[in-house]
């Protein structure tokens, strides 16, 4: 296999779409380095895994000799992304976008080299942009082809308000790959659309269009859901390595593979041959704590890894609780979930009036620690192994109720 088939064979581990691999090929054959572009929105002040998704694709391309641009929306986060939402996304304040950038750029470099890394913000083409320029940017596209985008077309047929800024938002988007003069642009499946628009633009101001590739959107700790904060189901860059690990070692078996594929830095054939371990009979469990320690020693270090290992070991085997369970998300409101509700909604009783006279007897445990305070309350982001006697164990995770 030739080095550009080595490559392109990297660059498509675990992409859903590459638009145009020829194109792709032909670019690589040149043996000159590419111009990755991904874009991010400082819309939280905190990264998850499911942003490394990019992070660690962008990461393959450094090492196969590319540059990267790392490009912070700070311009975009003005307007609000309405991709894959049924309504208007309320814009965020220039402080919040600031702050919440400046957290970005602390937490990026724990994947990316930032020698070979370049930073921008598309405030530098944008916000000093004449009204004539963007109007000329907006004439390249037309309603047509901007209402071929599902949430845009979904939200239309039901008469749903669809406000003009949002037109602007892939357009200010695709404008971006212009300004850069991208080679490839990254980004997840629900950004498909708006990643065309830059190939679209780049032809229509003469550049040569840009590659587009996506990367699915990694599922959170339920194994159903987008991993989201607002759901609850993440796991943060800057969670402690404690937390970090505890969460990873709560996913299912079968999802563990999905974050083998998209999260580790192993290669696909190491991933193989613990998919073949596990058939031939090794513990899954075992696996899992090979993928655990390594993404937290990627964000906090091997000592730490190591440490939050043997927290896991001493605080779930040595009490004899179950490694294996399931989470089951419960959403409550931001005040919070009573226990003897907890336990009610989570299944491990019948009723709340139950849930009580177990506590009276003592036979109500969170993480091992016996409760004994009927009017404990419990908030989102409480993510726990609850137990009633001796043998009904079930992992809870209390997410915020959307509002």
């Amino acid at each position: 296999m030739s080095d550009v088939d080595l490559q392109l064979a990297e660059i498509k581990r675990g992409a859903r779409d590459v638009l145009v691999e020829s194109e792709l090929l032909r670019k690589l054959k040149k043996g000159q380095p590419l111009r990755i572009k991904a874009g991010f929105d400082p819309t939280a002040p905190d990264l998850h895994l499911g942003h490394t998704v990019l992070l660690n694709k962008m990461r393959q391309f450094q090492q196969l000799g590319h540059e990267v641009v790392f490009l912070i929306g700070d311009f975009t986060g003005l307007i609000g992304d309405p991709s894959g939402r049924n309504a208007t996304r309320p814009a965020l304040t220039r402080a919040e976008i600031e702050e919440n950038a400046v957290t970005y750029k602390e937490q990026v470099f724990k994947i990316l080299d930032p020698v070979r890394t370049v930073v921008d913000f598309n405030s530098r083409w944008f916000g000093e942009m004449p009204a004539a320029r963007l109007i000329e940017i907006a004439g390249k596209y037309n309603v047509a082809r901007m209402l071929e985008r599902d949430d845009f077309s979904q939200r239309h047929k039901k008469g749903e308000s669809i406000a003009l800024h949002e037109f602007l938002y892939p357009l200010v988007q695709g404008y971006d790959s212009v300004a850069l003069r991208a080679d490839v642009e990254l980004g997840g499946t629900d950004q498909k659309f708006n990643l065309l628009v830059g190939r679209h633009l780049q032809e229509a101001f003469g550049q040569e269009p840009q590659i587009v590739l996506t990367m699915p959107l990694l599922e959170g700790l339920d194994g159903i859901n987008k991993m989201s904060k607002s759901l609850g189901n993440y796991v943060a860059i800057a969670d402690p390595a404690e937390v970090m690990f505890g969460k990873l070692m709560s996913i299912s078996d079968e999802l563990m593979w999905r974050y083998f594929e998209l999260l580790s830095f192993k290669p696909l054939a190491e991933i193989a041959e613990l998919r073949r371990r596990v058939a031939d009979g090794r513990n899954p469990r075992d696996v899992k704590i090979e993928l655990a320690k390594e993404i937290v020693a990627r964000f906090h270090g091997t000592a730490a890894s190591e440490l939050a290992l043997a927290g896991f070991i001493t605080r779930f085997r040595e009490k004899a609780l179950p490694t294996d369970l399931v989470p089951k998300l419960l959403a409550v409101d931001p005040a919070g979930l009573r226990i003897a509700n907890v336990l009610k909604e989570g299944g491990l009783t019948s009723s709340t009036s139950e849930a009580n006279r177990k506590i009276d007897e003592g036979a109500v445990r969170i993480d091992g620690q016996r409760v004994t305070d009927r009017s404990l309350i419990l908030v989102p982001g409480a993510d726990h192994v609850f137990q009633i006697g001796s043998r009904h164990f079930a992992r809870l995770q209390l997410v915020r109720k959307p509002s």
